[in-house]
């Protein structure tokens, strides 16, 4: 038997917004919560975040906090705020 891929049965996601805080790198571009990985079934809907504006953000729907870890190699500073490469 397959397992429905938005229901419990599947044993490769996580609790949506089970943790406050999630870390994230620019290799997570765009950032969206809930994450994917997580499941959909009972969680808020899907919002982006831009936390390249401003290395983090709280989702609006849960609360969750998502910061940026400053990664030098990607992150340019252009015009007064930074870039993604």
């Amino acid at each position: 038997m397959v397992p429905d891929p938005q229901t419990h049965e599947r044993t490769d996601l996580v609790q949506p917004n089970a943790a406050n805080r999630y870390e994230v790198t620019a290799k997570d571009l765009p950032v969206c919560c809930p994450l994917p990985g997580m499941y959909l079934w009972n969680s808020h809907p899907r919002v982006y975040l831009p936390v390249h504006e401003t290395g983090s953000m709280i989702c609006p729907y849960c609360g969750a906090t998502y910061v940026l870890k400053d990664d030098d190699r990607l992150a340019v500073e252009i015009g007064g705020h930074r870039e993604w490469k």
